[in-house]
Formats: C-alpha cells, sequence, structure tokens
C-alpha cells in the first residue's frame, strides 16, 4: 500500500514538473517569438554586393565592394556542389523541417567527450536564420530563437529557396561570400565550371575559412576536401570511385586576382569619386551598381606605358644617381632569399622591372643575381650612366662626387629591366632608376568628349594625385593657338605679316622703382618681318606678344573662357607666354574644340549606370529611356555648342599641321598621320608640353617635377614631351605590343585615318 502511494506521488510530480516544463516552454516560447524578425523578409533578399566598372569594351577595370558576393540562382549551381555542401553541414537537409535533433545529440555526445566545441549541431537553415536574422552572439537564447525561426523558414521558403540563400551567403574566406566569388577567387572559374574535386574543396572551407585557406594551408584543405568526400559517399551521393578520381586530381589554386586594373586607377578614381558624390557610399559599396565607361583599354594601357617610358627616359638623360642601397654579405643574402620566395613559380617577362643584387663584373658587363637568377647588364646598354666601376664593399671613397656615382660596390641594390630571358635560366638585363619626375596625359575622342585614356602620374601606387586634373601648371607655348584662334576671328590671316623686332616695356612699382621688360624668343634672336604661320610654327614669343597686345588680353582671355578653360587667367601679357596656370584635361578640351570643327562639348567619363536590377539610373543614350527619364534616373546632355565658326577651327588645325610639320611639334612626324600640334615649354623649363590631335582623338601630355624645379638642359616640349621618333618596342606585362613607342600614345593604338587631312566639321 505504502509502494503503491508513493509511485502515485512520483507520478503526480513528473506530471506537474512536465507541465510546468511545458507550459515554461511555451511561455518562453511566445515570449520570444513576439520579437523576432519576420521571415517573410527572406523572400526579398538583397545582400551587399558588387559594383562594378567596365571600359568601353566590356572589359571589368574595376570592383567596389564591402563583401564580394556575386548572386547566383541554385539552377547554375553543379548538382555536386550543392551535394557537396549538404554532405558536409547538414546530410539530413532534405528530410529534416528545420532542426536536426539527431544532429544535436550526436555534436552534443561529441563535444562533451572532447571537453570543447568541436563539431555543431545547426542546419543549413538554422546557419541561415543566423547569418541573415540575428547576431552572431554565442547564447541559448539566440539557438532557441534560431531554432524557431528555422522552423518558420521550413514553413514559408522552399528547399531551394533556403540552398539559394545559404550558399549565396556563406563566407568562404579571402574576401569571398557566396561560392560563385569563391569559385573566382580560387579557382578562376565560374561556379557552373568546377569539377568535384573543386566543389569539394569549397564545402570543406565553411567550418573555418582562414584555417583550411587553400592558399595559406593548402594541406589542411585537402584534409577537409578529403572529408567531404567521403560524407558525399556515405550519403550515396557518388561511389569511392569518384572520389578516389577527385583526390588524385591536380588542383591549380589561383591567386586572387585583382580587377583594379593598375593601368587605369587614375582613370577609375576619377570615375568612383564621381559615383560616391552622386550616388552615395551605401549604394557604390553594397548596392552592385554596373558601370559602363568611355575608357579604351587599349588606348589606356599604351598611355601609362609611355608616360612611365618617357619618364625613364627623360630622369636617364639627367644622369645616374647611384644604386638604391649597398647591402653587406648577410643582407645580400636575406634580401635573395626573400625574393626567390616571393617570385615563387613566377614566369619573369622582358619589360618587368625588378631589383636585384650586384655581385661582380668585368670589362664588358655587371653580374647581378635576381633571386635564383643569374644576370648580366651589358655595360654598352648603360653608356647613360656614364663609366661605371665595381668595387669592394666599403672600398675608400675616390673623392670625386661625380666619379663616386659610378662606383657600384658589391651588394649594391640596382633597379633593373628584363630584357631577354635566356635558355639557361639566365636574364639580361638593362640598368634603370626610379624617375624623379613625374607626367600627365589625357586622350579625348574628337567629337564626342569621350575620355579615352588618362594618367595622372608615374604610378597610382606611389601617388594618388591626379595631375591630369588636379595639377594647374604653366602652359608655356601651348596657349598660343588659343591666341592664335582669337586673332584670326580678328581678321588675321595665316599670311599676316608681323615684324619680329624688340620689345620693352617699362612700368613703375608702386615704391615708384622703374622696372623694364624685354621679352625674348627661344632662340633669342629676331626674325624681322615674318608670317602669322610661320610665328605659330616656330612658336616666336615676339610676335605672339605683339598679336595679344592689338588684339587686347580681355578679348583672349573671354576666348579662352569660351574654349572651356576654367582657370584663372592672368590679364596682362604674359598671358602670351603661357602666364595662367591651367590642368592638362582643360588644355585638352579647348584643343577638342579645334579637332571637332567648333564644336565643344564637356568631357566625359561614363556613358551609362545600372542599379542590381538592370534599371538604368544614368546614361548617354537616349534610347535607355524611351519615355524619358523617370525618377531616379538621369540622361547624361552633352550639350554641344559651336564657339567658334568651322572655318576658325580649319584654320587653327591647318596652322598647327605646320607645326608638326616644319617647326617645333616635328617628333609627332613619328605617328605617320596627319597631326596637328604645339609645344610648350615655361621659363627655367620647368614644365614641358605636348598637345596635339589626329583626326579621331585629342592628346596632351605634360612633364614636369611636382616641387618646381628645371627639367634639364634642352628639356623642351618638343623633347621631353612630343611623340618618340625613333621606334623602340618596349613591351610591359599587361598591355598591348606596339610597333612604335610614342611619349603621347602608340601609333598601334589609333586606327588609320582614311582622308589623307584634316577637313572642317560642319557640325
Amino acid at each position: 500500500m505504502l509502494m503503491h502511494r508513493l509511485f502515485r506521488w512520483f507520478l503526480w510530480c513528473g506530471l506537474g514538473l512536465a507541465v510546468a516544463a511545458a507550459l515554461t516552454l511555451v511561455g518562453a516560447y511566445l515570449y520570444v517569438a513576439r520579437s523576432l524578425p519576420q521571415v517573410e523578409t527572406l523572400s526579398d533578399y538583397r545582400p551587399p554586393i558588387i559594383s562594378r566598372v567596365y571600359s568601353g569594351d566590356g572589359k571589368v577595370i574595376a570592383e567596389y565592394y564591402r563583401e564580394r558576393r556575386i548572386l547566383v540562382p541554385v539552377s547554375r549551381m553543379p548538382q555536386q556542389l550543392i551535394q557537396a555542401f549538404v554532405a558536409a553541414e547538414d546530410s539530413h537537409f532534405f528530410e529534416h523541417k528545420g532542426i536536426d535533433l539527431v544532429s544535436i545529440l550526436r555534436a552534443a555526445l561529441k563535444n562533451l567527450k572532447a571537453g570543447g566545441i568541436v563539431q555543431g549541431g545547426s542546419t543549413i537553415t538554422q546557419q541561415v536564420a543566423k547569418s541573415l536574422l540575428l547576431s552572431p552572439e554565442k547564447k541559448f537564447e539566440r539557438k532557441f530563437k534560431e531554432a524557431i525561426l528555422a522552423w518558420r523558414m521550413e514553413k514559408a521558403l522552399s528547399k531551394e529557396d533556403i540552398l539559394y540563400l545559404y550558399l549565396n551567403q556563406i563566407y568562404l574566406g579571402h574576401s569571398a561570400y557566396g561560392v560563385q566569388a569563391a569559385a573566382e577567387n580560387y579557382f578562376a572559374k565560374n561556379v557552373e565550371e568546377l569539377s568535384l574535386a573543386e566543389c569539394a574543396m569549397l564545402a570543406g572551407l565553411p567550418q573555418a575559412p582562414s584555417r583550411y585557406s587553400p592558399y595559406r594551408h593548402y594541406e589542411r584543405a585537402r584534409d577537409r576536401q578529403r572529408y567531404v568526400l567521403g560524407r558525399m559517399v556515405e550519403e550515396g551521393y557518388i561511389d569511392e570511385e569518384l572520389a578516389e578520381e577527385a583526390l588524385n586530381q591536380d588542383l591549380t589554386i589561383h591567386p586572387r586576382v585583382n580587377v583594379h586594373i593598375t593601368e587605369a586607377a587614375y582613370f577609375t578614381e576619377q570615375v568612383r569619386r564621381y559615383l560616391e558624390e552622386t550616388f552615395g557610399e551605401e549604394m557604390l559599396y553594397t548596392g552592385g551598381i554596373q558601370v559602363h565607361t568611355t575608357m579604351d583599354l587599349g588606348m589606356q594601357q599604351a598611355a601609362q606605358r609611355a608616360v612611365r617610358e618617357n619618364l625613364h627616359d627623360h630622369d636617364k638623360r639627367q644622369g645616374y644617381r647611384g644604386p638604391e642601397q649597398v647591402l653587406d654579405q648577410a643582407e645580400a643574402e636575406a634580401f635573395l632569399e626573400e625574393q626567390t620566395r616571393k617570385l615563387g613559380n613566377e614566369l619573369l617577362s622582358p619589360g618587368l622591372l625588378i631589383k636585384g643584387i650586384l655581385v661582380g663584373g668585368n670589362d664588358n658587363s655587371l653580374k647581378l643575381r635576381i633571386g635564383p637568377f643569374k644576370c648580366d647588364i651589358p655595360l654598352a646598354q648603360a653608356k647613360w650612366a656614364a663609366p661605371l666601376q665595381v668595387v669592394k664593399r666599403g672600398q675608400a671613397a675616390s673623392g670625386n662626387a661625380d666619379s663616386e656615382l659610378s662606383r657600384l660596390p658589391v651588394g649594391s641594390v640596382l633597379l633593373t629591366r628584363i630584357s631577354q630571358v635566356r635558355g639557361n635560366g639566365t636574364l639580361l638585363l638593362e640598368l634603370e632608376q626610379q624617375p624623379q619626375g613625374q607626367g600627365a596625359l589625357v586622350a579625348l575622342e574628337s567629337g564626342t568628349g569621350q575620355v579615352k585614356a588618362m594618367v595622372g602620374g608615374y604610378a597610382f601606387e606611389q601617388s594618388q594625385f591626379n595631375r591630369a586634373i588636379q595639377a594647374r601648371r604653366l602652359p608655356g607655348s601651348a596657349i598660343k593657338p588659343i591666341i592664335y584662334a582669337a586673332a584670326l576671328d580678328k581678321g588675321y590671316t595665316p599670311a599676316t605679316v608681323i615684324l619680329d623686332t624688340p620689345l620693352i616695356y617699362k612700368e613703375k612699382s608702386e615704391s615708384g622703382e622703374e622696372t623694364e621688360w624685354k621679352p625674348k624668343n627661344y632662340s633669342k634672336k629676331f626674325y624681322g618681318p615674318t608670317s602669322f604661320r610661320t610665328a605659330l610654327t616656330k612658336s616666336h614669343n615676339v610676335i605672339t606678344i605683339k598679336i595679344l597686345e592689338d588684339i587686347g588680353v580681355g578679348y583672349v582671355a573671354n576666348y579662352a573662357r569660351k574654349l572651356g578653360i576654367s582657370s584663372p587667367i592672368t590679364r596682362d601679357l604674359t598671358l602670351a607666354l603661357g602666364s595662367s596656370a591651367l590642368t592638362p584635361l582643360e588644355l585638352a578640351g579647348a584643343y577638342s574644340v579645334f579637332a571637332s570643327g567648333g564644336v565643344r562639348l564637356s568631357p566625359t567619363y561614363i556613358t551609362r549606370v545600372a542599379d542590381r536590377d538592370g534599371r538604368v539610373l544614368e546614361s548617354l543614350d537616349p534610347a535607355d529611356f524611351p519615355e524619358g527619364p523617370g525618377e531616379g534616373q538621369r540622361l547624361i546632355r552633352l550639350s554641344p555648342e559651336r564657339v567658334i565658326s568651322p572655318e576658325t577651327a580649319y584654320l587653327v588645325t591647318n596652322l598647327m599641321e605646320s607645326v608638326v610639320r616644319d617647326g617645333t611639334g616635328w617628333r609627332a612626324k613619328s605617328l605617320g598621320r596627319p597631326t596637328a600640334g604645339k609645344t610648350g615649354t615655361t621659363n627655367d623649363l620647368k614644365d614641358a608640353w605636348f598637345a596635339g590631335y589626329v583626326p579621331q582623338l585629342v592628346t596632351v601630355a605634360w612633364v614636369g617635377y611636382d616641387q618646381e624645379r628645371p627639367l634639364g638642359r634642352r628639356e623642351t616640349g618638343s623633347k621631353a614631351a612630343a611623340p618618340e621618333p625613333a621606334p623602340r618596342p618596349r613591351p610591359l606585362p599587361g598591355s598591348i605590343s606596339c610597333r612604335k613607342r610614342s611619349r603621347v600614345l602608340s601609333r598601334s593604338t589609333f586606327p588609320c585615318p582614311t582622308a589623307s587631312s584634316f577637313a572642317p566639321s560642319t557640325r
């Protein structure tokens, strides 16, 4: 009887505890459920994705993102990729309703046995809930919420919908979110091109993307791949033979290619600033906008190469400055070991700039080491550096500063350029040095104003200051075509004769002291009666001053404004000598008026901007807005405006053809096509310019130092900034090959014109 009563008492107590637990659980559920986010929001999944910038021919030239994610539908994903993730992360995914109690219990037992967390019990659905709807904090309350949301998600979404969210959201290391970004990151493929071995390696990453990174820990990644393939066999997705075949497949892990094309960095940075200012930082870095630009990638690469090569050539003409540093034996060995490690299996190609260690020399060549390679620099190639002499480390200086620069101690770090990779594993090099000067180049398409190429300096990674659009420098004689155009509109003709005779201008300072200005020609000679054409062809300063004085400084200043010059203009006679600083882009815009027959167009960088859904936000093409721009849309209007007559534009072009044919712009004849142009050189040779155009393209090039100083003896615009007359191909990695190297742009960059000369535009 007593036992019967005790049994009933325990039964009622157990029942009471069960009811209390149930009520507690229900209460907890009701309490927590009220504050949970709505799973219906997942049907409009719009995570942060990549914004991309394209060149004119559709190549990706830059990406902007906070999370590097590219959304792909499940239909594009290989079945084996889905199976690999399911087998590794949630083998009962297609059977459970959001929570897998068996997996939770199994994980708990394993964690208890290991004395720590070695396995998680979360389903794929729970992982999606945690990633998209909850915070990552490790608390029981979060796990409880996660379970509720997973159950709700399974009721509201299909399994395919959940896989779409999971495989696009998951982080897989090295800035890659989702399987498409990871496929690009590690294998340089689209997701549908992945092999079974590659699918298994990706599926092994979610547990610890850094620990199992194929880049840094390949063997660990292989271990995880082996585990995933084993799980796929256990689940019946593949057989042992397929798994073994996948394990034996050699995988090539591709370093993540930086789609920011370095030669295009100055251009894309200008585009980035515009996008951020126009659409906001959030839209740029998370909104997935697609931006099409005016850039011609081939021209851009040729332009960047031309600027760099020109600066190297200019720097060599100023003499050799000696080695970058001198290392002792231990330092040199460490340098070469580190260089060998970094080079790895990289193929060294002609044109590459690379540092080497001097190890010896003879009467014919310098002997260097670059990583594991033995290298030679023929002394005949290094004549520009004066006679070079190899000396021992620590050998006493000669006392002669000039000769000391030519003394190269063993252990010297020298900048070189690879000119030939020999079959016996040795390299033939050229001696180089890092240029101290800077350059800029901008090229506009005639008639449209589209910027086809823009270079703001020697290298964007060294200086982000864009000298093509941010640096105002004195143009020197490159301003003269504007003055001569204004004179043509005032009644001058190419045959007008002006006396080239001395001028003296006297003025009194505020203190009453009288000063004199005696302008001279560059040659310091006077030429008497000279035609208008000859005066521009030979760039005579005195005649230009006389013309400016005759037609009026104010008239010319307003004329320059009409052509698009917006920088402050000096309103005195020194304007004739280019005393008003302006940017290369401004000068290119003014010259484009002549090239387009008298029509001014604002320079443009962007042709089309669309959002992640393909809705056009901005466009040059009215066809993108058949019913007119709607809210948040804008038609980019170029607003072409005729500012001078076709006749004046034609005459100025014809005069500048004479500059190329018979005057200071003679080097541009190397382009082998109808070319109009003008050089510019400032006092003390601080700035050198060449501005010119062929029928299709207007280009302005500038060379100088950021901290103004003379460029060197005879470093005029004709020598320092004009196209190189002698062909000397020198290919650089990643750039197009050219038959003729030009300091402005390569000949092979342009299509050959059909007309033999310029003709006035009727637009």
